[in-house]
C-alpha cells in the first residue's frame, strides 16, 4: 500500500498552492512515479492520466505529418502534462516527451476533472499556467522562426537548467537538434561556439552552464519574456 503523500514534501507548485481541504480530496488519488527518458504519449492520443511534476524535465512536441518534431514548450516542477483532461478534451494535441528523467504524482483523469469542477483554487491555479504555457509556447514558435540557431540554443538552455533546478544535464546534440528542429552539425557548431566563449562546457553528453549571465545576454528576448512570465505566474 502506497504510503499516505504529504502537501509538505510536494516540491510542484500547482499541489503545493492548494489549501489543505482540496490537497487532501486529491491526495487518495495522487500516485508517486518515477519516467525514465521517452514519449509519454503521442498527439491524439487519449489521456488517462495528468502528471504533477516534481524533478526532471518534459518537453512538448509539435509533429508535422512526416513525422518532422520541433519543441513548442517545455515543464518541470512548475507545471504539469494532462491539462486536456480538466478542458474535456482527453485527446493530447501535443507529443510529451520525457527529456530528463522525471519524479511525479500521477492522478487519474475523473479524480482531477472532478475536482477542477468545484471551482475552487485548482481551477485557478491550473487556469493560470495555462496561460504562462500558452505564452511560452507562442514565443517558442515565434523564436524558432525568426531568431538565430546560436540564440535558439542559448534559450532552450537556459530554460533546461530553470526546469531542473540545475546547471548541469545530459543531452545529446542529436537531441538537441530535434527539439531546435535543425541538423545535428548546424547544433554542434552552435554548441562549440558557446564552449569556446566559456558560456558552456559539453563533453560526451553532459552540458555545464558555465555563465548564466552571460547566456542570457547572448539569447534572443523571447527567454526573458518567458521567464518573465513564469516568474509571475508562480508568484501570485
Amino acid at each position: 500500500m502506497q504510503a499516505a503523500i504529504k502537501q509538505t514534501s510536494i516540491a510542484n507548485w500547482l499541489l503545493a498552492a492548494l489549501p489543505r481541504p482540496e490537497f487532501e480530496r486529491l491526495a487518495p488519488h495522487l500516485e508517486q512515479v518515477k519516467l525514465p527518458t521517452g514519449t509519454l504519449y503521442d498527439a491524439g492520443d487519449i489521456i488517462n492520466h495528468a502528471y504533477f511534476l516534481q524533478s526532471g524535465m518534459i518537453s512538448l512536441l509539435s509533429v508535422t505529418n512526416k513525422d518532422q518534431v520541433i519543441e513548442v514548450g517545455a515543464v518541470g516542477y512548475e507545471g504539469m502534462v494532462g491539462i486536456p483532461t480538466v478542458l474535456r478534451n482527453r485527446r493530447a494535441p501535443l507529443r510529451v516527451v520525457v527529456q530528463i528523467p522525471i519524479t511525479a504524482l500521477r492522478i487519474p483523469a475523473e479524480s482531477l476533472r472532478r475536482e477542477f469542477s468545484r471551482c475552487g483554487k485548482l481551477q485557478e491555479v491550473v487556469l493560470c499556467y495555462t496561460h504562462a504555457l500558452v505564452t511560452q509556447i507562442s514565443q517558442s514558435v515565434a523564436c524558432n522562426r525568426y531568431h538565430t540557431v546560436e540564440q535558439r540554443l542559448s534559450r532552450w538552455l537556459l530554460m533546461t537548467r530553470d526546469c531542473v533546478h540545475s546547471d548541469t544535464f545530459h543531452l545529446t546534440h542529436e537531441f538537441i537538434s530535434y527539439m531546435l528542429g535543425t541538423t545535428r552539425s548546424v547544433v554542434t557548431t552552435a554548441a562549440l561556439a558557446l564552449d569556446k566563449a566559456g558560456l558552456i562546457r559539453y563533453r560526451r553528453g553532459k552540458i555545464t552552464i558555465l555563465d548564466g549571465n552571460k547566456l542570457e545576454a547572448v539569447t534572443c528576448g523571447c527567454y526573458r519574456l518567458i521567464r518573465e512570465e513564469n516568474e509571475s505566474f508562480l508568484s501570485d
